[in-house]
């Protein structure tokens, strides 16, 4: 594949990568300005030139991919037999200069429940630079009609209508944030006690009351779960002091809290 379905083979995977591209060429080289090629860190594609420049290239570029960086980096090689080379000569004689952009995995962040609360909360999450996974055992809420103004937007949105969906949240990757809020408390008891036999989640919150999760801690401690197990979901799910029971207004605190969260655990990397 070329560099632009390399990127879009990555985004579709969640994984992240590097854009490597020849802004500026003086004299000769091995490839014209525009010249692009993609770093993953176990694979390339494309080009910029091969020999040194490009083995040198790989390599600084899985080394950011190894920092975690965000910031774009330019690199400008000196194509000569005076240089400094580390893994052989190019002597074209030419001067290359080559911008690294490395670009994150998206995160992963999946609604359990497309009512009131979970179509505004999609309409927000659906605006961000994520893989939002949008889960219903009723079908219609995932009516392609209703969600005209949710998969339009920047996120890759993935429609999961399934009668058992626990079956999505055990198949979503590690690291996924999940939001359990269906229109069945029978529902939100199994999904909770998935997500909790995971152990690999980024976050889990559950839509509710104290009183429905003290209901809930009850019922998942006799299927097994322990009090540090049982921290790991957050209920209620949202900023806390932020009035207001409309859905658009719980929406805005929900996402408001998981960009909080994302934001921590992207310093964290």
């Amino acid at each position: 594949m070329d560099w632009l379905d390399a990127l879009q083979h990555l985004r579709a995977a969640g994984a992240p990568g590097v854009l490597a591209t020849v802004t500026e060429v003086r004299g000769h080289a091995p490839r014209e300005a525009g010249a692009k090629m993609v770093v993953a860190p176990t694979a390339t594609w494309d080009s910029v030139g091969g020999g040194n420049l490009e083995a040198t290239v790989v390599e600084r570029a899985r080394a950011l991919l190894a920092a975690g960086a965000d910031e774009p980096e330019t690199m400008v090689f000196s194509l000569n037999e005076h240089a400094t080379v580390q893994h052989g000569r190019q002597c074209c004689g030419g001067v290359v200069t080559v911008l690294l952009e490395p670009q994150r995995a998206r995160p992963a962040v999946a609604v359990f429940g497309v009512g009131h609360v979970g179509y505004e909360l999609a309409r927000v999450l659906s605006r961000l630079p994520l893989h939002l996974h949008l889960v219903d055992s009723r079908p219609e809420q995932l009516a392609p009609a209703r969600l005209a103004g949710v998969t339009d937007g920047t996120a890759q949105v993935h429609l999961h209508p399934v009668p058992a969906p626990e079956a999505v949240l055990a198949a979503l990757p590690a690291g996924a944030h999940v939001l359990i809020m269906s229109h069945d408390h029978a529902e939100d008891l199994i999904l909770c006690d998935t997500a909790l036999r995971r152990g690999d989640l980024g976050s889990v919150g559950l839509i509710g009351s104290a009183a429905k999760w003290a209901r809930f801690r009850v019922r998942l401690r006799e299927e097994g779960h322990d009090e540090a197990a049982l921290d790991r979901i957050t209920c209620p799910v949202g900023l806390p002091g932020i009035p207001g029971k409309a859905p658009a207004v719980i929406a805005v605190s929900v996402a408001a809290d998981l960009l909080r969260t994302l934001a921590v655990r992207s310093a964290d990397e």
